[in-house]
């Protein structure tokens, strides 16, 4: 974690057992999504005129990249969280199916391109039948005087925008384009 755990006891002296059970069940929260940022977590005892069994409560807030969980165990009415150790156990159980949640959820997510990559042409040799492209993902690509279509390769010229599909597997040179197509302007500027 980015941030130490907060531990807070609230109406109640933290014991060290408490304490251990807690980042014992945090180590294991950590295990399941290593890129947890921080975790605060509230162990609350009850005030002793409530008539339902003064009943614990565990207020778990995880932070994850670009989210925020939560668990509150004091919204329900467990009679065994009369014992603050069963609250934690129930609170971080609950906390851990959230997190599988999240953790499969975001692998779920398919990242998609605005388009095909871009680029400018930085140098063309149109004697030797070959130039390269600055990409807009700041690769310096090859690419032969076979790869350009709909356009003519001796027609190019330096800073004149691409779009360009590159070989999956790179060559001698470096990144290579299977592809290159002379386009009017540029989406994005690599710098």
């Amino acid at each position: 974690m980015e941030t130490p755990l907060e531990l807070s006891f609230v109406n109640m002296e933290g014991t060290e057992r408490l304490e251990a059970i807690v980042r014992e069940k945090v180590s294991r929260l950590e295990k399941i999504l290593d890129r947890i940022t921080s975790c605060h977590v509230y162990v609350k005892a009850p005030h002793q005129s409530h008539r339902t069994g003064n009943l614990h409560a565990v207020h778990i807030e995880v932070r994850v990249p670009g989210d925020e969980l939560f668990v509150d165990s004091g919204k329900g009415d467990e009679p065994a969280h009369e014992h603050p150790e069963v609250a934690i156990r129930d609170a971080f159980a609950a906390m851990e199916r959230q997190l599988k949640e999240w953790k499969q959820k975001a692998a779920s997510e398919v990242k998609t391109h605005a388009g095909p990559l871009q680029g400018k042409i930085v140098e063309i040799h149109h004697d030797r039948d070959f130039g390269q492209i600055i990409a807009t993902d700041h690769r310096l690509v090859y690419f032969h005087r076979n790869s350009v279509v709909d356009g003519d390769f001796d027609e190019l010229q330096p800073r004149d925008t691409v779009e360009l599909v590159v070989q999956s597997d790179e060559s001698d040179v470096g990144p290579q384009a299977s592809t290159v197509r002379p386009i009017s302007r540029l989406e994005y500027d690599p710098g």
